[in-house]
């Protein structure tokens, strides 16, 4: 009686791992391949472009606030061991501003990270970063973005990937994109 009572246990445990999973029915959407402009757009909004000197926007934001870029067409970077923004990245930080105010993102949130090369201690490195995404932060402030809107962060050269002065210029930058909620 004992052998049968665990053999009905062990058959029923068994048993409830297969069950069998319901038929699903694939709906057209699904089958349907994605034209051509639904891919490049979503090229556009998973990568980061650069758009000003030391400035690089999520596609997201680029394209749901039609961010113009700078006339400068080289990667984003910062000079070495500076902050400073330049008249192209005023010139992208006030259309971003604009369209977190009174925009397609009003009242959304972004992040603003601050990055460097790897030269420097990683601490160094991490301050620096840190003083970058400040800077962009002070300026959208100015223009009427209010705080809980910016949320500042460093990941100084962290993600660096430069191994020479022309690749080190890409890791000096501030990323720009949306907070996730």
């Amino acid at each position: 009686m004992k052998m049968t009572t665990l053999a009905l246990v062990a058959a029923l445990a068994a048993c409830s791992h297969a069950k069998p999973k319901p038929a699903t029915t694939p709906t057209a959407k699904q089958d349907k391949p994605a034209p051509a402009a639904d891919k490049k757009l979503l090229d556009q909004v998973t990568t980061d472009q650069p758009v000003s000197p030391t400035l690089a926007v999520a596609g997201d934001i680029v394209a749901m606030c039609a961010i113009k870029a700078a006339q400068q067409t080289a990667n984003p970077t910062f000079d070495y061991d500076k902050d400073e923004l330049t008249k192209e990245d005023r010139d992208v930080l006030d259309q971003l501003a604009t369209c977190l105010t009174a925009g397609a993102l009003k009242g959304k949130g972004v992040a603003l990270i601050g990055r460097a090369d790897p030269r420097g201690t990683e601490e160094y490195n991490l301050g620096l970063g840190s003083r970058r995404a400040a800077t962009v932060s002070s300026y959208l402030e100015r223009l009427g973005v209010g705080q809980p809107q910016l949320a500042v962060t460093t990941r100084g050269s962290l993600d660096a990937s430069g191994t020479d002065e022309s690749t080190w210029a890409k890791d000096r930058r501030v990323d720009v994109q949306l907070k996730q909620d």
